[in-house]
């Protein structure tokens, strides 16, 4: 059971969900902008997209083009809090 969760790729879809979910709550709670969300979430977001690519068995690119976009959106995102 929990072996073909992750063979399926599905506990990569439960944690995207998990962080779809923390996005909507700091865009209605906290009120915060997309731009900000993005920049916090996003590299995760991209990185859980190379590990459920690599947990199905998809072509090497497939891993590694969400692990290298991820690099410029975590350091955009670390530029605009040095500027906070």
């Amino acid at each position: 059971m929990i072996g073909q969760l992750f063979a399926s790729g599905h506990a990569a879809d439960v944690i995207l969900a998990v962080l779809l979910a923390e996005a909507l709550w700091l865009k209605a709670a906290r009120g915060w902008r997309w731009g900000r969300i993005a920049g916090l979430l996003g590299p995760a977001g991209l990185i859980v997209l190379g590990l459920r690519a690599a947990l199905t068995g998809a072509p090497w690119w497939w891993i590694a083009l969400p692990l290298a976009a991820s690099l410029p959106l975590h350091l955009i995102d670390l530029r605009a809090r040095l500027r906070d």
